[in-house]
């Protein structure tokens, strides 16, 4: 229950919280891969269940920024063949997150994430334009990043990998994931709301303390986005992707 969290957090924690929060708007912003660091610092401050729900209005409240600045860069097509899989992980992850091993979780996801990434190098230096088809591809990556969407706010290293073997261009990347988080995050409010009971009127409130936090990081963030040039983009998204399950594993 959250329901002392307003008179229970540390200033350490507040200082943890709001970082991640600063983190959370320059992940949105278009830095993909940071986002992991949010997720460990929130589950240092509140817990790891506790700040899987705890987040996700911070999530949206990003997300809109990110969908209204970068609309106009958006590929459809991919969100289409990418969001029914992730659904499909999300109605997994409510129903295995109550009871889930968090250990042998974040073991797994790791390991698959590492493997992804390195599968990814491999394809980036074969400088190959074939990007995979086949509809196993995406249903694989998306229940993958709905099941950990659902119980820790970590698909974002699954949508990583989807993204880059599609080989989209760094501002058309950063504005379909805009509308593909927004979408996931509005699925999975209910199910943190009346099933797991994890967004309360009481960490809305702490919310509403951490939004400065998302404006300055999405204000940072999209000045870094216009320094970092294409092709460095795709290797900090990996190397990021990388050093976060690394995180994940010590968290």
């Amino acid at each position: 229950m959250l329901l002392s969290i307003q008179t229970d957090i540390s200033t350490f924690s507040w200082v943890l919280a709001l970082t991640a929060a600063l983190v959370v708007g320059i992940s949105k912003a278009g830095i993909k891969g940071v986002a992991i660091i949010n997720v460990t610092l929130m589950a240092l401050a509140f817990g790891a269940k506790e700040s899987t729900g705890l987040v996700v209005p911070l999530l949206i409240l990003a997300d809109i920024f990110a969908v209204v600045y970068y609309n106009r860069h958006t590929q459809w097509k991919y969100i289409i063949r990418f969001l029914p899989w992730i659904i499909v992980g999300i109605l997994i992850g409510v129903f295995i997150g109550i009871d889930l091993d968090e250990n042998t979780f974040k073991i797994c996801m790791a390991v698959i994430i590492l493997g992804s990434v390195v599968m990814m190098y491999w394809w980036d230096r074969k400088k190959s334009k074939t990007v995979p088809s086949h509809w196993g591809f995406a249903g694989f990556i998306g229940i993958l990043a709905g099941i950990t969407t659902m119980i820790g706010n970590l698909a974002g290293a699954f949508s990583n990998i989807f993204f880059l073997a599609m080989r989209l261009p760094k501002n058309e990347f950063i504005g379909t994931a805009a509308w593909l988080f927004l979408i996931i995050n509005v699925i999975k409010l209910p199910f943190h709301i009346w099933f797991w009971g994890t967004i309360t009127p009481e960490t809305l409130v702490v919310n509403l303390k951490l939004a400065p936090g998302i404006f300055i990081g999405l204000f940072v963030g999209v000045r870094l986005v216009k320094m970092i040039k294409e092709g460095f983009y795709r290797k900090m998204i990996l190397i990021l992707t990388a050093l976060g399950a690394i995180l994940i594993l010590l968290k």
